[in-house]
């Protein structure tokens, strides 16, 4: 299972990248594991602010639907494009091609109530 050292994690199994006051969040290694082949990414919230742990969208594989929670609060800037032609690339590529917004910061602080990789590999028994 690959958990990058770089990231930022939160118990729910997203992922976030920092640069700057922006972010990138997508979905772990361990999260597109469990939930089996992605078939379609659902996410309505671009241009939109939004509180910390809020819904920014959904992730349907073969056997379930799960929602996508914030990890900070920020304003949706950016929808992967790539993903409504290729959702699979979240199984194949989680960290890289998989990525499924970008955010501008409301509160840079909140990165620090996150998980470290080495505290996320705890959670899942990695």
């Amino acid at each position: 299972m690959n958990i990058p050292a770089d990231l930022k994690y939160t118990k729910d199994h997203e992922w976030i990248r920092i640069e700057g006051d922006q972010a990138t969040i997508g979905i772990t290694d361990f999260a597109q594991g469990e939930l089996g082949d992605i078939v379609f990414i659902d996410i309505g919230t671009e241009g939109q602010t939004l509180d910390r742990e809020a819904v920014f969208g959904t992730v349907e594989a073969v056997k379930t639907v799960s929602d996508l929670f914030m990890p900070v609060s920020g304003t949706v800037t950016e929808l992967n494009p790539g993903l409504a032609d290729d959702p699979a690339s979240v199984n194949t590529d989680p960290y890289g091609k998989g990525w499924m917004v970008r955010v501008k910061l409301s509160d840079a602080g909140q990165v620090n109530d996150l998980l470290t990789a080495d505290q996320y590999k705890a959670l899942v028994g990695a």
